[in-house]
């Protein structure tokens, strides 16, 4: 009985390994996909409110990050001093400031 061997079906040839840049085009496709929907736009934004920030003098009128709105008094190197109401002055950082209000948009009560 010793003539009985185990059968063991013959195995097909393995299918080729996908090369390594195909296995790494989904991750190379979700970083530029969040560069150009996340990273992109925020330092474009970013880059906009130091512009603007540089840009502010004496008297522009502006928006806090806290929502008060102010007017710039005085423009120091590493901050401003605005103007929040009469004889009403406030230090704040420069990165305080949200926006600035152009002439038009900032309505007057009275």
């Amino acid at each position: 009985m010793q003539f009985l061997l185990p059968a063991y079906a013959a195995e097909g040839a393995a299918p080729p390994a996908p090369g390594i840049l195909i296995q790494l085009l989904p991750f190379i496709l979700i970083i530029f996909i969040f560069y150009f929907l996340l990273i992109r736009p925020q330092k474009k934004r970013q880059e906009e409110h130091r512009v603007m920030i540089d840009g502010l003098k004496k008297g522009d009128d502006v928006v806090t990050s806290g929502g008060m709105y102010a007017q710039v008094a005085d423009v120091r190197e590493d901050h401003f001093v605005v103007k929040i109401a009469d004889n009403v002055r406030v230090k704040m950082t420069k990165s305080s400031i949200a926006s600035k209000l152009s002439a038009g948009t900032e309505e007057k009560t009275s």
